[in-house]
């Protein structure tokens, strides 16, 4: 799996299952690890968070960009040497637009995503988190080093499952997204090398198109 995976994720669930002791192993396997844990609390607790992250080794984590700006700023002091480098979550892939709506926000999908990612740029995360339909905005603001992770991502024609915003893994590149994250159309296949070799070469095709 590693020839055609780059970063391994661990979720909220998994992390909750395994604890540090697994992100410890991946590391010391090679890995780089992305801690999906979407941290969203006091501006303290999230920055010792931070801290343990990166004693762990960890290479990106999230934290949620509605934490706020003390929030976000207080996790940025507290890396060491740059690590963890840390990715603003905007709105979650599953929202759709009422869904959107209901939790308080106002406007359009893209505009709240497009507030959202300044908030985080100026607060100095690295990047953001978002769906592939919001990257192009983010990307002609903040330029190609603000990275922009993008779930969501689905082969055409496969099931969406909970997901709202969705898109193939070329069309997020076209889109210019810098790093994709693919789990159940991977982890769910008869074959997951098998799967992830696939999306892996639909990924270069479309960086070779792109470029």
């Amino acid at each position: 799996m590693h020839d055609h995976v780059d970063v391994a994720k661990v979720g909220l669930e998994l992390f909750i299952s395994a604890g540090p002791r697994l992100v410890e192993e991946l590391v010391g396997a090679g890995w780089e690890v992305f801690l999906d844990l979407k941290l969203h609390d006091i501006p303290a607790t999230v920055a010792g968070a931070v801290r343990s992250a990166g004693r762990l080794g960890v290479e990106f984590m999230t934290l949620h960009t509605a934490g706020g700006r003390s929030m976000m700023e207080a996790a940025v002091a507290a890396r060491s040497n740059g690590t963890p480098r840390l990715l603003g979550v905007t709105l979650l892939t599953s929202l759709d637009s009422e869904q959107i709506r209901e939790v308080g926000y106002q406007g359009s999908t893209g505009g709240n995503v497009a507030r959202l990612a300044n908030l985080a740029h100026e607060a100095g995360c690295d990047g953001v988190v978002s769906s592939p339909h919001e990257v192009a905005t983010i990307k002609a603001v903040h330029g190609e080093d603000f990275l922009v992770v993008c779930p969501g991502i689905r082969p055409a024609g496969a099931s969406i499952d909970d997901q709202a915003r969705v898109a193939t893994a070329s069309e997020a590149i076209k889109a210019g997204a810098d790093i994709l994250v693919v789990g159940r159309p991977i982890i769910k296949a008869p074959d997951p090398t098998a799967a992830a070799e696939e999306i892996r070469s639909e990924i270069e095709d479309a960086y070779d198109r792109r470029s």
